[in-house]
């Protein structure tokens, strides 16, 4: 299994268990996400509860509670949403941590790339949701989550450069 973790916080966002596309010349990953169900899990042990005379459901409380796998799974934080000032203004400090972080040869491929991938993020940003990893590092890289049109599971983007693949 391949675990994809944040170069700069260290937290997993990531695994080979949701595959993913690449867009904006490789800048970007695209996962889609999906709408689960955790707990309240209805288990027939083959009792007749009418034979036992028990009461109704005996005191027992599960809750079924609906989540996103990506964001369950890699236990990722929403974030509050950001302006176009605010968010120009992280991806810049994030373009100068992570490109002290990379190999001059991907350090090139990605300030070749950021800024499409920054114009694309712009583009939907009012309907962009902003997630960090479960250390919510300050300065960690930020995973971001939208719908696209009609859809009801949520797409998830992450900056492709800034992911480690490491093996379990």
């Amino acid at each position: 299994m391949l675990v994809y973790q944040d170069l700069l916080s260290g937290d997993e966002l990531l695994s080979d268990s949701f595959p993913y596309k690449e867009i904006e010349n490789g800048a970007l990953w695209e996962v889609e996400g999906k709408w689960v169900v955790n707990g309240a899990v209805d288990v027939d042990i083959g009792a007749n509860p009418s034979a036992e005379a028990g009461e109704e459901d005996e005191g027992v409380d599960d809750q079924a509670v609906k989540v996103v796998d990506i964001v369950d799974t890699f236990r990722l934080q929403e974030q509050p949403p950001f302006d176009k000032k605010q968010f120009v203004a992280w991806v810049k400090k994030y373009i100068k941590l992570l490109s002290a972080k990379l190999e001059p040869e991907r350090q090139e491929e990605f300030k070749k790339s950021i800024e499409g991938a920054t114009k694309y993020l712009l583009s939907k940003i009012k309907d962009l949701q902003f997630f960090v990893g479960e250390s919510m590092h300050d300065d960690g890289s930020l995973v971001f989550a939208y719908y696209k049109e009609g859809a009801v599971d949520p797409t998830f983007l992450y900056f492709g450069h800034g992911l480690k693949e490491i093996k379990c």
